[in-house]
C-alpha cells in the first residue's frame, strides 16, 4: 500500500497475538458493513429529491452484490456490498469508498479498528484509520459518513443503556473502575458490571463513566438498573475494597454479599512492602484464598500475620481489614470459587479495550467513547464461556446453604440420602 495515512504508525513485523486481534477479527464484518451503510444512506440522502413521474423515489435500494472474502492481516471478512437501483435511467449508483469491488486483499484492517477506539473517535481521526484500509483511493470518505457511523453506534448504546431488566436475574456480579486514558481526566473512568444469569451464561450489565471511588456514581449507576426492573440484586458481588461500589451495593442492593478481588487484594499488599519480600507474601497469600475450609484459610491468614505484621504493619492492616470480605467465598458452590474469588471476567475482557496510546487522551466525546467500549464488549462476550458449575446457580438462588463449597443439607436430607 502506497502513501498510507498511517505511514508514521510502527508497523508489526509478525502477526498481532494481542487478544484485540481476535476480538477484532470476530467483530470486522459487523462494523464494516456499518460503515458501508453510512456511506449508502448519504448517498440516498443526497438524492432524495429525485422522484419519477409518479411520485415514486428515483434513487432506491436494491439488495446486495455477490458475498465476497476480503483477505486481511487478522483473517478472511465475509462482506456484502449493497446495491441501489436508479428507477430514472440517470445511471447513479453506489460504489463504496471503503469497498470498491477491486479490493481483494488489504493488510492494513487490523489497524483500521483499534485507532477508531484508541485515537479517540474525533472525526478527523476516524478519517486516518479508515484511510488504513486504501490510503489514497479512502481520501472521498466524507466526514458525514464517519459522523453517521458514529451516531449509529451511539445509538446501539443509548437503546441498550435503557434496555428493560425486569425478566432478568442475576447470580453474581463483578464491578470494576477501569481506567481508560479518553478524555475523561485524571479520575473519570468506566464504571463496569458483568452479571452472570441463572443458567451460567455471562451478560455485560453496566458500562458507564463516572469516579471510581465515588458511593455518588455508582449509586446513579445500580438505581439506574433497578428503575429498569433489576428488582433483585446478585447473590454475592465480586470487586475491589477501594470501590465506591460497596456502599452504594449495600443501599440499593442489601441483601447481597460482599466479596473482595483477591487479585487486587494482593496488589495492595505488596505495593507497601519491599520487592525482596514479595516471593514469600505471594506465597502466604496463596496458602489462604487455596485453603480448603474457611478454618484453614483462617489459620493461614493467622500464619501471615505472625510472620509480617512486626515488620510491615501497614501491609497487613490492608490485608486484615476485609478479612471476611476476603473469605466469603467459602458460602458458595466451591466449583465457582475459581469465578468469584476475583474480578478476572472483567480483567480479562478489558485486556483487550483498554487504551494503550497516551495520544488518546481529550480526544473523542464521552458519548462516543462509551459507544465504542460497548461495541468492543458486545464483540468480546461472544467468547466468554459460561460459568463452571452452572447447574448449581439454581441452588444459589433458591437459598440453599453451601459450607466451605459444599451444600449443607438439612435432616430430611441426610435421612433420605
Amino acid at each position: 500500500m502506497t502513501n498510507s495515512t498511517l505511514r508514521a504508525l510502527p508497523q508489526p513485523e509478525v502477526k498481532s497475538t494481542d487478544p484485540l486481534t481476535d476480538l477484532l477479527r470476530a467483530g470486522a464484518r459487523d462494523l464494516i458493513a456499518q460503515a458501508v451503510e453510512a456511506e449508502l444512506q448519504t448517498l440516498l440522502e443526497r438524492h432524495a429529491q429525485r422522484k419519477l413521474p409518479d411520485g415514486r423515489q428515483a434513487i432506491v435500494r436494491n439488495g446486495f452484490l455477490p458475498e465476497r472474502t476480503i483477505q486481511t492481516g487478522i483473517g478472511d471478512v465475509e462482506i456484502k456490498v449493497p446495491k441501489v437501483r436508479d428507477r430514472s435511467g440517470s445511471g447513479i449508483c453506489f460504489n463504496s469508498s471503503l469497498l470498491p469491488p477491486y479490493l481483494k486483499r488489504s493488510g492494513s484492517i487490523e489497524e483500521l479498528l483499534p485507532w477508531l477506539y484508541l485515537r479517540g473517535i474525533s472525526t478527523g481521526d476516524y478519517q486516518e484509520a479508515l484511510g488504513a484500509l486504501l490510503g489514497e483511493q479512502a481520501k472521498g470518505l466524507s466526514a458525514n459518513t464517519i459522523s453517521r457511523l458514529k451516531q449509529h453506534w451511539g445509538d446501539e448504546h443509548r437503546e441498550w443503556s435503557q434496555r428493560d431488566l425486569s425478566l432478568k436475574r442475576y447470580v453474581y456480579f463483578w464491578a470494576d473502575g477501569i481506567y481508560s486514558n479518553v478524555r475523561m481526566g485524571d479520575r473519570l473512568c468506566l464504571l463496569v458490571i458483568i452479571g452472570v444469569t441463572e443458567h451460567g451464561h455471562k451478560e455485560l450489565v453496566a458500562v458507564e463513566d463516572g469516579l471510581r471511588e465515588s458511593e455518588a456514581s455508582w449509586t446513579e449507576l445500580l438505581m439506574g438498573l433497578r428503575a429498569r426492573g433489576l428488582d433483585k440484586g446478585p447473590k454475592l458481588a465480586v470487586g475491589d475494597g477501594a470501590l465506591g461500589f460497596w456502599q452504594a451495593l449495600a443501599k440499593c442492593y442489601p441483601d447481597t454479599v460482599h466479596q473482595r478481588c483477591w487479585v487486587h487484594k494482593t496488589a495492595n499488599v505488596l505495593a507497601a512492602l519491599p520487592k525482596s519480600v514479595h516471593p514469600k507474601v505471594k506465597d502466604a497469600l496463596h496458602e489462604i484464598w487455596m485453603a480448603e475450609t474457611r478454618d484453614d484459610a483462617h489459620t493461614a491468614f493467622d500464619r501471615i500475620l505472625v510472620r509480617f505484621e512486626a515488620k510491615y504493619p501497614k501491609a497487613m492492616a490492608k490485608l486484615t481489614k476485609d478479612r471476611d470480605e476476603l473469605l466469603a467465598f467459602y458460602d458458595f458452590p466451591a466449583e465457582h470459587w475459581v469465578h468469584i474469588r476475583t474480578t478476572n471476567p472483567i480483567e480479562s475482557t478489558f485486556s483487550t479495550v483498554r487504551l494503550r496510546s497516551k495520544r488518546a487522551r481529550n480526544c473523542g466525546s464521552r458519548e462516543t467513547t462509551l459507544a465504542m467500549v460497548y461495541k468492543l464488549l458486545e464483540v468480546a462476550k461472544k467468547k466468554w464461556k459460561r460459568l463452571k458449575g452452572f447447574a448449581l446457580l439454581t441452588l444459589v438462588v433458591n437459598n440453599v446453604k453451601f459450607k466451605d463449597g459444599v451444600q449443607v443439607l438439612d435432616e430430611s436430607d441426610r435421612n433420605a440420602a
